[in-house]
C-alpha cells in the first residue's frame, strides 16, 4: 500500500502561488476527498501529487519515497499512480478491452484475463469488452477509465472530479462502484471535488481547501459536525447561524439555552447548528413557536423557512424535515433544537470559501 504526504508545499503557475505551505497526509489504503471551490487549488494539488507540476517549495512523499523536493524530482511515469480524469479520457479507436489493457507491463496473452477481472471489479459485464467507448453510457465510460487506472495495480489512484459530468442517479451509482473497487484493491485514493455530498459520502477523510490553504482535515462526521469555523460549516452544507452569548459551557440565543459541542468561547458568539437539528412539533409543545414562511419540497425531505414568534429578532431560521408530510406556509408550529450546537467568537465572519453547486437538499446559505 501507499501513503501520501505533502509537506509545506507551495506551487503555482509563473509567479503566482496557488498552493501555499500545504500540509496533507493521506494514510495508506484510505480515501481522502479534497473539497474546494473554483480557484481553491484542488487541481493544482492533484497535479503536484501526480508529477504534472513541480512545486516551488516543500516536499511530496509517496509510499515513503520523496518524489518532489529540494534536488529531487521523480517523473509521473515512475510514481506508480493511476489517474482518472473528469472526462474519462478513453481512446476512441480502441475497444473497452484495449483501453483497459493499455500500458499493461505483462505479456499480451495475459491481458484478457486481467481485463475481465477488472470489468467485474468495477461492475461492468464481460460482454462490453469488445465495444467501443462511444457505445457506452457516460457512467460506463467512467468505470472503464477506473478499470484502466487500476489495471497495473497502482498503490495510489488520483480522481479528478470523475463524476461531475454525470446526471444525479448515474453519478451516485458510479461513485458507489468506484468506492467498492478501491476498497477491493486496497489502493490509496485522492479525490478532488467541489460537491459536498460526494466528499462526505465517498471518503474516509475530507480536506477543505480554500484559497490555496488547507482549512481543516477530518473524518466526514467530524468535519460536518465540528467545523473549525462558520465558513467551513457553510461550505459543507446548509447552516443556521444565530447570535448568542456563551457562559459556563452553554450558549443562550433566540432558540433557547443550548448545550455546546467542543470548545466554548465566553461572551458574544455565533451559534451554529444544522437545519436537521431543528425538530418541528405542534404549536405550544416545543421550546418556542414559529410561523412557516415557505417550504422547499425535495421528495425525500423538505427545507422549511421559519419566522420565530416568541422573539424580537427579525431573523428567520431553517429546519429540515422528512418529506412525507411537510407543513404548509402560514402554519404555526413548535420547534425544539436537538443535540449540541457549535459556538464561535462573533468576530469570525471571514469569507475565504465559496461553495459551488450544493446538493439540491442543501441550499446555499
Amino acid at each position: 500500500m501507499t501513503d501520501v504526504q505533502l509537506r509545506a508545499v507551495t506551487a503555482g503557475y509563473g509567479r503566482r502561488p496557488v498552493l501555499k505551505e500545504v500540509d496533507l497526509v493521506v494514510p495508506e489504503g484510505t480515501t481522502t476527498a479534497v473539497l474546494g471551490g473554483s480557484g481553491s487549488g484542488k487541481t493544482t494539488l492533484l497535479r503536484v501529487i501526480a508529477g504534472f507540476l513541480r512545486p516551488g517549495s516543500g516536499e511530496a512523499v509517496i509510499g515513503g519515497r520523496t518524489v518532489a523536493g529540494a534536488g529531487v524530482w521523480v517523473p509521473p511515469e515512475r510514481r506508480g499512480i493511476g489517474y482518472v480524469r473528469q472526462e474519462g479520457g478513453l481512446f476512441p479507436h480502441l475497444s473497452v478491452a484495449g483501453n483497459v489493457a493499455f500500458g499493461l507491463p505483462w505479456p499480451r496473452r495475459r491481458h484478457r484475463d486481467r481485463v475481465l477481472e477488472l470489468l467485474d471489479l468495477v461492475g461492468l459485464p464481460a460482454e462490453l469488452a469488445d465495444r467501443r467507448p462511444d457505445q457506452l453510457s457516460g457512467g460506463q465510460q467512467q468505470r472503464v477509465a477506473l478499470a484502466r487506472a487500476l489495471a497495473p495495480r497502482p498503490g495510489l489512484v488520483l480522481l479528478d472530479e470523475p463524476f461531475s459530468s454525470l446526471d444525479t442517479g448515474l453519478r451516485a451509482a458510479t461513485r458507489e462502484a468506484t468506492a467498492r473497487a478501491l476498497r477491493a484493491t486496497g489502493a490509496t485514493a485522492v479525490l478532488v471535488t467541489h460537491d459536498q455530498d460526494e466528499a462526505l459520502s465517498f471518503a474516509d477523510q475530507v480536506a477543505i481547501l480554500g484559497t490555496g490553504a488547507i482549512r481543516q482535515v477530518a473524518a466526514p462526521r467530524v468535519i460536518y459536525g465540528e467545523p473549525v469555523d462558520t465558513e467551513v460549516a457553510r461550505f459543507l452544507g446548509d447552516a443556521v447561524i444565530v447570535p448568542g452569548t456563551a457562559a459556563e459551557g452553554r450558549v443562550t440565543c433566540e432558540l433557547g439555552t443550548l448545550p455546546v459541542r467542543g470548545f466554548v468561547p465566553r461572551g458574544a458568539v455565533d451559534v451554529l447548528l444544522r437545519p436537521e437539528q431543528i425538530a418541528l412539533t405542534s404549536p405550544g409543545s416545543g421550546s418556542l413557536d414559529a410561523t412557516v414562511r415557505s417550504v422547499a419540497y425535495f421528495g425525500h425531505d423538505a427545507v422549511v423557512e421559519l419566522d420565530l414568534t416568541d422573539t424580537t429578532s427579525s431573523q428567520g431560521v431553517r429546519a429540515r424535515v422528512v418529506g412525507l408530510q411537510p407543513p404548509e406556509p402560514g402554519d404555526l408550529v413548535g420547534l425544539t433544537v436537538v443535540g449540541p450546537v457549535r459556538a464561535f467568537p462573533a468576530a469570525d465572519r471571514s469569507s475565504l470559501l465559496v461553495a459551488e453547486a450544493p446538493g439540491r437538499n442543501r441550499p446555499a446559505s
